[in-house]
């Protein structure tokens, strides 16, 4: 036995699309669902390493699920369970807002690291929080940028003068990782936040995008309510196009909708979450990963 790749039907093409570039046997997880929503697992194919494939966007049943997996595996003899996770769900509340809250990024970073030996996962939505080893520091973590995917993305059809923005100081880092290999100029917003939805913007600077294209760019997009009055403010000051690009679109189509409604033109995302904005692969990026990660298992 060696390792190999497991995922659910419902994403099948990228679980094949990082089995091909790592060269490993993939295979289908059978799941079936009782009439109760109760999920019934079986594993199949036995391996000495496993990989399971699995975003948890809309991630309550999914979580379920991976615990079921994992000890399904361990039963059939696995030795070492890796859970590929390209968007990492309830990784934003990391302290206690309110008196009561639950931390949800400990819960969820301490379940993964009782079932599973390793996680892989792209620009996890880290602000207080150094590293998810920090929480469990049993768990091995390959951590993916999605910065150079997106850039090579972009490369074939960005326009002379295109000035790159940020909603926030927190995205200045990414931000400059996209622009940078692409020749573009950085700008990066000023945002307070009131509430869930209420949020004062300002952009430093951005009378520079006066006859120029734009492209926001943001490690996640949910609702796109900071896009959208991060657009009107581009729009005032004279940008001819405004575009956006994301790791993760979490967006429903009524947010995608309202996002066009508001003056942005196009938004482009990676397949870490499946969708109509996909336009660019994780594959090869989590292949890299891995392979430095666990390069020794994989033979």
């Amino acid at each position: 036995m060696t390792a190999a790749l497991y995922y659910f039907d419902d994403e099948a093409d990228a679980a094949n699309r990082l089995g091909a570039a790592l060269g490993m046997a993939c295979h289908a997880i059978d799941r079936r669902q009782f009439p109760d929503g109760e999920s019934l697992i079986r594993i199949t194919e036995p391996a000495t390493t496993a990989f399971v494939y699995r975003s948890l966007f809309q991630p309550n049943d999914k979580l379920v699920e991976l615990l079921l997996v994992a000890s399904a595996l361990r039963d059939r003899g696995v030795a070492r369970v890796i859970l590929v996770a390209p968007y990492l769900a309830y990784m934003r509340q990391d302290v206690a807002f309110l008196p009561g809250q639950a931390v949800s990024q400990r819960v969820i970073t301490q379940l993964i690291a009782d079932h599973f030996d390793g996680l892989v996962t792209v620009d996890p939505h880290l602000h207080r929080t150094p590293s998810l080893e920090a929480i469990a520091p049993q768990l091995q973590v390959a951590y993916v940028s999605a910065a150079g995917t997106l850039a090579e993305m972009l490369r074939p059809d960005i326009a002379p003068g295109t000035i790159m923005v940020g909603p926030d100081g927190e995205s200045r880092p990414w931000v400059e990782s996209v622009a940078k290999p692409l020749g573009c100029n950085v700008l990066v917003g000023e945002k307070v936040r009131f509430g869930d939805r209420e949020v004062e913007l300002t952009v430093p600077g951005i009378e520079q995008v006066a006859g120029r294209p734009v492209i926001l760019v943001d490690d996640m997009i949910s609702t796109g309510g900071t896009l959208l009055k991060c657009t009107a403010l581009l729009q005032a000051a004279g940008a001819t196009w405004v575009e956006a690009v994301t790791a993760h679109c979490l967006a429903s189509d009524d947010d995608l909708a309202q996002l066009a409604l508001g003056g942005i033109q196009r938004v482009r995302a990676t397949d870490t979450v499946a969708g109509v904005t996909v336009a660019a692969a994780i594959a090869p990026a989590l292949a890299t990963a891995i392979r430095e990660k666990w390069g020794s298992l994989l033979a």
